[in-house]
């Protein structure tokens, strides 16, 4: 069946009062192509002026929150204060998170629930180390992630889970279309035989991992790589061509 492609584009901890000017003024200039869904995630204290400043046909996203929708978390961000200021998307488990701040797999779980709860769609990521794949696990890592996920939650509807072997995040190491659709497959097949053919067949699951503009239109040919979380592309006028890969 056909998924609408979604394209992400994940700023981290980047920019500046200037910068996001820069970025949000590219976007509302720039066509988003019939049947792409765009989000772009900045950081947390610059998600409210991006989404008031932004053309609506695009989406903006959080990078991070909590399981609790208020109290003594200092530092901490709710989807249920996220959704106040009208932002829709969050996303979570990303590899920094889980290795940097040493996010579970559980934790990830828990986290995603109660962003679905409180009413934000969930970009949920999962990936292998290069450790992990020339151990030849790579199947097992990404599995074990997305059971973590499944664990917690019943409804499937507003999750995109986002693929990124973390070899290839930032190293300007890409999958090659074969790899990257041969984990996607076993994603989907995952999907298939433990929850149903139903969430398999409508649940998006995207690449993310050095997407540029030269290597997105080849990635984007498979079956099942349904779009993009992209990085340090998204800081630049290649993520309009990242946009624009499926047309």
């Amino acid at each position: 069946m056909a998924r609408t492609f979604f394209i992400g584009g994940n700023w981290k901890m980047n920019g500046s009062v200037a910068i996001v000017k820069t970025l949000v003024d590219m976007l509302n200039g720039a066509p988003v192509p019939a049947g792409t869904e765009v989000v772009v995630a900045p950081p947390a204290i610059y998600v409210d002026r991006v989404r008031q400043t932004l053309k609506k046909e695009i989406g903006v996203s959080a990078q991070n929150s909590y399981t609790k929708a208020s109290g003594a978390y200092t530092g901490e961000i709710s989807p249920e204060q996220l959704k106040d200021l009208g932002i829709d998307w969050v996303i979570l488990g990303h590899s920094e998170r889980r290795e940097i701040f040493k996010e579970s797999d559980e934790f990830v779980g828990e986290k995603t629930a109660h962003a679905l709860k409180a009413g934000v769609n969930v970009i949920a990521c999962i990936g292998e180390k290069l450790e992990e794949r020339e151990a030849g696990i790579t199947s097992d890592v990404v599995t074990r992630q997305l059971k973590a996920i499944a664990d917690k939650i019943d409804d499937w509807t507003n999750v995109v889970v986002a693929y990124e072997p973390v070899w290839a995040i930032g190293t300007g190491k890409v999958a090659t279309p074969e790899q990257a659709e041969e984990v996607h497959e076993t994603l989907r097949n995952w999907l298939k035989e433990n929850v149903s053919q139903d969430v398999a067949d409508k649940t998006r699951i995207i690449y993310g991992g050095s997407v540029k503009g030269s290597n997105a239109a080849e990635l984007a040919t498979k079956e099942n790589i349904d779009g993009f979380l992209v990085g340090g592309a998204s800081l630049q006028a290649d993520f309009l061509t990242i946009v624009a890969a499926k047309q």
